[in-house]
């Protein structure tokens, strides 16, 4: 491809649908075992077709279109039909609650909605079908919920449009995304990116891992995230290899034997999940004498990474969190060396990988090709990338605020760089902390609703890298003295907890919802250091303290534990 052929993803697609047109692009699963391929010729035919109707809505140029829907061929579609029609592309997780799904379609001005693949069992589409604003031209994709039926389909679209010959294709520099990602407010933000940083990525990632059209990857994290993004609709676009897509939790298994995926990006939490998989039906004992066997060893090995569906894996990446060193060491002691990648919303992701064969545990690796960073004086990381955000959406306050003067964006996480530049997160500058799965949450909103049971006196929400957050708290001086008198048992008060635990969960995104709170034992005080002088708690003291209880915990399965 030239450069003018690969000017933009839209230019992509293009250049695909005339050179290789009966080459599969996209994996389609529907259930009941109905599988489905597309051509390149089929996806550009669709995506002309959808955006010759959306033209018709007469929408003002360049209006935000809502794309909603859990990963599905048709949510690149949709995304490629949104921008052949000359409109930018405003994706919601298809997790979000009702009144975070409806401050975005208020405040992104969204102008039309795109719904794919949603059914109500795992997702927010039972709270965001409330709140979608009434007037909002709606367009239902195939896998959407039977409740649209009324409403414009996918398939009778390019049944009944003819395919949009001539569009007029986008310039580098035109708005492509808004992204929302949480800010340290709890409040979504508005990520703009270009069609610029989306795709000025692909030759540092070409650089370090050597995508190729040979290569499959399998789509199941959220398209909706950039990491999902980059990984798989950017780099698929732009070096035309073929992509799968997942049916559910139940069938993974299955989907990633249909795929046999070269590159698999991943989140510690599933990593860990294969590992311990494996473990239970192969003790650990028994999994170290064959793989000592010289032979034998290998066949065993080559017979797991078979079964897990990654046998023709040439790149595994792991991204969002750390993983611990013995998960690590087993997946390279099966011939699979994970290679952790760092990045955020607001650089498309672009911005710090693991390189094959320099891996340091416990780092996230160099900077990738075009990208600077440096620590700052308080700590914090601070990153140029050449996929830097144009900005944030009616937010120009907020951009200065997250930008130095010489163009570096502040992370927010604290770090330090090895003598090989390698990148290792310490913890945060900012409160929020990131799950296993890779989603933020501010803990401040949910310590305020915990705290306002009497017989607490102080909360910590935390859970930084396990799979969902958990609180930590102190009891009112009352409350104990009460239990030393006996006045107060542990069964009534962890049945009154147990209860506000639930309440205010109700309350929360899926990803901010607490496994469980932990009664601790010791006092907080501003003597011992756990308290500022003014009351507030000392964030980074009291997870030093008790996070490296947090496994335990979490397998003890208990929604109250006392310390």
């Amino acid at each position: 491809m030239t450069n003018a052929e690969k000017k933009t993803l839209l230019h992509c697609l293009l250049y695909w649908e005339k050179n290789t047109p009966s080459g599969v692009y996209l994996t389609q699963p529907y259930g009941d075992g109905v599988v489905k391929n597309f051509t390149w010729q089929q996806v550009g035919d669709e995506v002309r077709r959808v955006a010759t109707y959306i033209q018709r809505l007469n929408l003002p140029p360049k209006s935000n279109v809502a794309l909603l829907g859990r990963n599905s061929a048709h949510w690149i579609m949709a995304d490629l039909a949104i921008w052949m029609a000359g409109h930018i592309t405003v994706p919601l997780y298809p997790t979000l609650n009702g009144e975070t799904a409806e401050y975005i379609f208020e405040h992104s001005e969204a102008k039309a909605l795109i719904v794919g693949k949603m059914d109500g069992k795992g997702d927010g589409w039972n709270e965001i079908k409330g709140v979608i604003p009434k007037d909002l031209p709606i367009i239902a994709a195939p896998l959407s919920p039977a409740m649209l039926a009324d409403k414009p389909q996918w398939t009778d679209i390019v049944a009944k449009n003819e395919p949009l010959k001539n569009p007029t294709m986008p310039e580098l520099d035109d708005i492509s995304t808004i992204v929302y990602t949480s800010g340290s407010t709890g409040r979504p933000k508005g990520v703009l990116h270009s069609f610029r940083t989306m795709i000025v990525i692909t030759s540092g990632m070409e650089e370090i891992w050597g995508f190729s059209n040979q290569d499959r990857m399998l789509s199941y994290l959220p398209l909706a995230h950039v990491a999902e993004r980059a990984a798989v609709e950017t780099m698929s676009l732009y070096f035309g290899f073929h992509v799968f897509f997942s049916e559910g939790l139940e069938t993974f298994q299955k989907d990633l034997q249909r795929a046999q995926p070269t590159i698999f990006f991943s989140v510690p939490r599933l990593w860990t999940k294969f590992f311990l998989g494996v473990s239970e039906k192969m003790p650990m004992k028994k999994q170290k004498l064959l793989f000592s066997l010289p032979i034998l060893g290998k066949i065993v090995k080559k017979k797991i990474l078979t079964q897990l569906g990654m046998d023709k894996v040439r790149t595994a990446l792991t991204g969002s969190a750390p993983l611990p060193p013995h998960i690590i060491e087993w997946y390279r002691n099966l011939g699979l060396e994970l290679l952790d990648v760092y990045g955020m919303s607001e650089n498309f992701a672009y911005s710090h990988a693991c390189k094959p064969n320099e891996v340091r545990v416990g780092y996230v690796g160099s900077v990738n090709p075009g990208v600077d960073h440096r620590i700052a004086d308080n700590g914090e990381i601070q990153v140029k990338s050449p996929a830097q955000m144009i900005g944030y959406f009616k937010m120009a306050d907020k951009m200065a605020e997250e930008m130095t003067d010489d163009g570096y964006f502040k992370t927010g996480d604290r770090g330090e760089i090895d003598e090989k530049g390698r990148l290792r997160i310490t913890g945060r500058v900012k409160e929020l902390f990131k799950t296993s799965k890779g989603k933020y949450v501010a803990p401040a909103p949910i310590e305020n609703k915990l705290n306002n049971h009497p017989k607490i006196e102080v909360v910590c929400a935390t859970g930084s890298g396990e799979p969902q957050p958990f609180a930590l708290l102190m009891l009112s001086l009352d409350a104990m003295k009460e239990l030393q008198r006996g006045e107060l048992d542990k069964e009534t008060l962890s049945a009154e907890f147990k209860e506000l635990l639930k309440a205010v969960n109700e309350t929360l995104e899926d990803h901010e919802r607490m496994d469980y709170v932990v009664v601790v034992k010791d006092q907080w005080t501003m003597e011992n250091g756990f308290l500022t002088p003014t009351m507030k708690i000392k964030r980074n003291i009291i997870e030093d303290r008790y996070l490296a209880n947090a496994e335990k915990w979490l397998g003890m399965k208990q929604r109250v534990i006392w310390e």
